[in-house]
């Protein structure tokens, strides 16, 4: 279930790669130009299959499955045929994720330390251990990590399920550009949940409001699950979240606490900036 997901998105969100690679770090960001001191536009995590679309020196610069480009570090990811999408493949769904070189916790340091929703390919053969599943690294290591902290066959939630879900994340940072569990910005949280009810939307907050996957809502008739939009207008789009009821969305916002939180529609600074709401299709 969980690689035909992967898969389906991937063809939803892309064309056809003349070159693909898979990330090999737990975080890798997104630059607008191949300097580290470039604004960073996006992240990639661990176990993401990109399109490669250029080259230059020690970077590269990719597109990933919601078609969006930047920059990374090459040695942030591995070329190489897509990774974790055909055969039997896992995903973290613990907010964190540790991997160690062996099935114990006790002997040696993690590998690498993983988010939310990284990928992995587990090794073939019967393994009754019922604590930990050996994973194949894009690289070709062997490493395990606890079968509580991923699933097989995660399927698609309903909006109830995404709302209650949601909650789960309140209080991790707010992050600039951030896609993971180690930061998120506000479309990229927002992005994530729809993921989870199986539809990719684009990246950006003012994308997403103008993506024809969703129909226009007015705000007298919001209901659970739509996406809200702030900004000075309808054409200047800076922020969003989710509603989840009683005049209440859940974002990720750097306004007062730079986490994820819940808010108030009506609060007074939010109302004069919510513009628009959408409803998924």
């Amino acid at each position: 279930m969980l690689c035909l997901l992967v898969a389906f998105l991937m063809v939803q969100g892309s064309t056809a790669p003349s070159a693909s690679a898979v990330i090999t770090v737990p975080v890798a960001n997104m630059y607008a130009r191949p300097n580290a001191n470039a604004d960073v536009v996006s992240q990639a995590i661990f176990g993401a299959n990109a399109q490669i679309a250029g080259r230059r020196g020690a970077w590269l610069r990719i597109r990933t499955a919601d078609s969006y480009t930047g920059w990374i570090t090459a040695s942030s990811a591995l070329r190489r045929k897509p990774y974790a999408q055909d055969g039997s493949c896992i995903e973290v769904e613990s907010l964190f994720a540790n991997l160690y070189r062996e099935a114990d916790v006790t002997k040696h340091r993690p590998v690498l330390t993983v988010p939310f929703e990284a990928r992995f390919e587990v090794l073939s053969g019967r393994n009754d251990d019922p604590r930990w599943l050996p994973v194949r690294l894009p690289g070709g290591r062997k490493v395990w990590v606890q079968r509580g902290d991923v699933t097989s066959d995660p399927k698609p939630q309903t909006i109830t399920d995404v709302i209650a879900f949601s909650r789960r994340f309140l209080g991790l940072p707010y992050l600039w550009g951030g896609t993971s569990t180690y930061g998120f910005d506000c479309s990229g949280f927002t992005q994530m949940l729809c993921r989870r009810r199986g539809v990719l939307i684009p990246r950006d907050a003012s994308q997403q409001a103008a993506w024809p996957g969703m129909t226009a809502v007015t705000r007298d008739r919001l209901q659970p699950g739509d996406l809200l939009y702030f900004g000075a207008s309808a054409d200047k789009i800076t922020h969003t979240g989710m509603y989840i009821g009683d005049g209440e969305f859940i974002d990720a916002t750097p306004w007062q606490r730079p986490v994820i939180q819940i808010d108030l529609l009506d609060d007074e600074h939010w109302a004069p900036l919510f513009v628009a709401a959408r409803r998924i299709q």
